[in-house]
This record gives structure tokens, sequence and C-alpha cells, in this order.
């Protein structure tokens, strides 16, 4: 297991909700990884709360609603989705019930429905709950968005002050630029800016100077021995020759890649954030999975 740890200061005495944010889940092999990994995660950082990108759960695009409910059944507390949100037909009514916990971005147009903020309730002897939105990037992103940096601002100014609740913002961002911009945007005024997307892990996972933690991207849950969760072969051969290529699933190297943030009880902002990674389990092992550190 890769574990990279940023601490703001000593936390020993803060109540603190531990938050786990797992990246992309990438078709079969994501979902089978998740399965695998997610009982020892929550061994090795024991979170209040798991929350989940799972916008390429369904062949590489979009999540059904099967494939929610089963993802929520492994004990996912909340789904995000990104820009293949409505690629799926069946997850488009189940974004529409109150209680469903799954979200569409934040800052795509309004006749678009579907819920966009996701609410969870504070964890038993904490007083804030966790507000959960996604914002969708503008540069060399396909999928028309509005404004993601006016969009946030409009929801903190909405959720006000009245009920303490604490901000996570995921990034679905293509362009690292942008997703920094906007983590420094709203530093201070958000416990975490996650940034989602790209499938490839980050080392900048920090804790920002007015208390907001940012990492760039998550990283995906999924096949690494592709091109970003794609059947390597297919990329490779369309890149070399321009000729179209039908881009199937990657195979081989799965891993469950995360972050898990301490967001304060007192303030809403993040006292630290660590940065996860778990490989491929052993195929010939037998029995239960044995713990990445050995």
């Amino acid at each position: 297991m890769v574990a990279v740890a940023w601490p703001l200061r000593d936390t020993a005495r803060v109540p603190a909700t531990t938050f786990a944010f797992l990246g992309d889940i990438v078709a079969g092999p994501g979902r089978r990884i998740v399965e695998t990994w997610l009982p020892v995660l929550r061994g090795d950082h024991a979170p209040d709360i798991v929350v989940a990108n799972a916008e390429n759960a369904a062949h590489g695009s979009g999540l059904s609603a099967r494939q929610y409910r089963e993802l929520r059944a492994l004990g996912i507390d909340g789904i995000t989705l990104g820009d293949h949100a409505f690629r799926e037909p069946s997850i488009r009514p189940v974004l529409e019930e109150p209680e469903a916990r799954v979200i569409r971005p934040l800052n795509l147009s309004p006749r678009a429905g579907g819920r966009t903020v996701l609410r969870l309730p504070p964890p038993p002897g904490r007083r804030r709950g966790v507000a959960v939105i996604t914002v969708l990037g503008r540069i060399f992103m396909a999928l028309p968005a509005d404004d993601p940096f006016r969009a946030v601002d409009d929801l903190i100014a909405a959720l006000g002050s009245a009920e303490p609740v604490t901000i996570i913002v995921e990034a679905h961002m293509e362009a690292t630029s942008e997703k920094a911009a906007l983590a420094h945007h709203l530093d201070g005024r958000v416990a975490a800016v996650l940034g989602t997307h790209t499938h490839v892990p980050t080392a900048d996972a920090r804790i920002l100077p007015g208390g907001t933690a940012f990492i760039t991207d998550v990283g995906m849950c999924g096949p690494y021995d592709s091109c970003i969760g794609r059947d390597k072969s297919a990329v490779v051969r369309y890149m070399t020759t321009g000729v179209f290529q039908a881009y199937g699933i990657g195979a081989g190297d799965e891993r469950l890649c995360a972050a898990v943030v301490s967001l304060s009880d007192d303030t809403g902002l993040a006292l630290a954030i660590r940065r996860v990674e778990y490989p491929p389990p052993p195929v010939s092992h037998p029995g239960p999975v044995p713990h990445p550190a050995g």
C-alpha cells in the first residue's frame, strides 16, 4: 500500500470526521478491486464516510441503476458522477429520487435534472454533516458546463451558516491548472478540493494555507496496465495510425486509489490528507486478501 500524509497540525485533541474518497471506478475491473480492497481500507483508516466517483463504472462510461445499488451495498455512502453522468439511461430516474445518494455535476444546466448536492448526516458524536458536490471543468472538456467557480460560490452562499456543514468539492476536470485555481479560490471556505477525471494519481496531496485539503487527481480504481483504463493496444493503434478503434476496457495491474481526509468538526476545514493506493492482490493467494504491508 502507498500512503502519503500531509497533516496541518497536531490533531490529537480535535474532534474530527474521517472522510474517504475513491477515485474514478472504471468498469468491471474497478468494481471488483473496490469490492476487494474497501474492507482493508476501512480497517486501515476507519473512515466515517466513504464516497466514490463511479461515472466510469458501466463499461467505462456512465453508471447503471443496478451498479449504483451494488456499490451502495458494498458500504459506499454516496456516489458522484462526472461528464458521463447521463450516459446510462437507467440512472436518470435514480438521480431524481429524494433519498438516492448519487449526484450529477453542479454546474450543468438546471434543465438536465438530477440531484446536485450529496448531503450526509453527521457521524455519531459529531455535529457537522458533510455536503459533497462535483463541478466539471471548462478547459479541454467536451461537455458544456457553467462557470465552476461561480457555481461553488453560489452553493456556499445558499448553504449559509444556519446549520454547520463541511463542504467537499470534487473537481472533475482535465486541466491541472484549473483544478489548482479552483482549490486556491476556495481555500478556507471548503474542507477539500479533490481532483478526478484524468485517472492518474498525483503526488501533491497537501493542506493549503487557509485549511483546505487539495490533491490534483486522486487516481482511478481500475486497471493500470492500460491507457487510463482503456485497452492499451487499441489506444496505441489509433494514435499510431489515426484509424478509429473501439476502445475496450484494459486489464491487469488493478489498483484502488483514494484520498482520506481528516475533517475538523470545529472549523469544517481539513486537518490532514492522505493519498492511499492498494495494489493488485496476489493471484495465487488462497483465502482472504493479505494486507499489502505484509
